[in-house]
């Protein structure tokens, strides 16, 4: 069993004991699991399950009324069964590791976007990184009568403003060009392997964060950006694929160019994809020239005065 299926299925146990320790607290908490850990993308196995596993839940509530009815929640929890199909509760105080058990929604929103307020601005949202956005966005809320946690995330999960989204498209255009098309192949030539492994690492990353926004999704922690992104119906699936080919190339000398022939295959397919969407009239596959393409359609002055790699 996976670590979110897990969780529900604890927290099933569990709440008919929470509810009747905690009528009046119960109704405005939000329970589920959301937040750091593989787990809480669906991507955790047995190799993970040696640091942080075991039955768990958030229970979030305003910051205030945590802390009025902290001391009935931790009784109330201290309740519940220690263990749950042959692991140990990560309920108790000393394995939370600020990442389960009682959380006030404002902290914990808070410590993803490093404000104390849903992201209002252009700078706002383009100040948050990707990955923290997903990790505040994932897993599954199990329970939200008050609806305010849900407010919160459905708010993030909609993703950055079309100006911000588009600049960081154009970004990630330009460094797929410089790292994948221009420099890869040149390193390859002078047979200089790490400068080409480190290429080939900044091209898959820009390639892997730029299928996201296509997606209008943020793109999560490196680790699991591949294995996610193969399911996102936007290039997702031949990104997954083309990067796994790229993974397992040689990147030591001339005599093997195929990863820079893996490279201008994708990128030709995300050139397509521009111009079908009438974000790009080049007719090109050279994406440094798409970048300039984008930021046509940028509204905001301050965007369109930025460094174009900048996002």
């Amino acid at each position: 069993m996976q670590g979110l299926a897990l969780a529900r299925a604890f927290y099933e146990v569990c709440r008919p004991i929470l509810w009747r320790e905690l009528p009046d607290v119960m109704p405005n908490a939000a329970v589920g699991l959301v937040g750091e850990g593989s787990e809480c993308f669906g991507c955790d196995d047995e190799a993970s399950r040696d640091h942080d596993f075991g039955p768990a839940f958030c229970l979030w509530l305003p910051r205030e009324e945590l802390r009025r009815n902290a001391a009935r929640i931790e009784a109330a929890i201290a309740l519940l069964p220690h263990s749950f199909e042959g692991f140990e509760s990560r309920l108790a105080p000393e394995r939370r590791i600020g990442r389960v058990g009682p959380l006030a929604l404002e902290d914990f929103y808070g410590f993803f976007t490093g404000l104390p307020h849903l992201p209002g601005t252009w700078q706002e949202w383009f100040a948050i990184p990707e990955y923290q956005l997903a990790a505040c966005t994932n897993g599954e809320v199990f329970e939200d009568g008050a609806g305010e946690f849900t407010r919160w995330r459905t708010v993030l999960q909609g993703g950055c403003p079309r100006d911000v989204r588009l600049k960081k498209m154009a970004a990630r255009c330009m460094v797929m060009a410089q790292a994948g098309q221009y420099n890869l192949p040149r390193c390859l030539a002078r047979g200089d392997g790490l400068a080409a492994m480190l290429c080939a690492a900044r091209f898959a990353e820009a390639a892997l964060s730029l299928v996201y926004l296509c997606n209008g999704r943020h793109m999560p922690f490196y680790k699991w950006a591949g294995r996610l992104a193969a399911s996102l119906p936007v290039l997702g699936a031949e990104t997954a694929r083309v990067l796994t080919a790229l993974a397992a190339q040689p990147l030591c000398g001339s005599e093997n160019m195929e990863a820079a022939h893996l490279v201008e295959s994708l990128c030709a397919q995300v050139a397509s994809h521009l111009r079908r969407e009438g974000l790009s009239q080049d007719t090109g596959d050279w994406l440094w020239t798409h970048g300039p393409q984008l930021m046509r359609h940028v509204q905001e002055p301050e965007l369109r005065r930025m460094d174009m790699l900048q996002g």
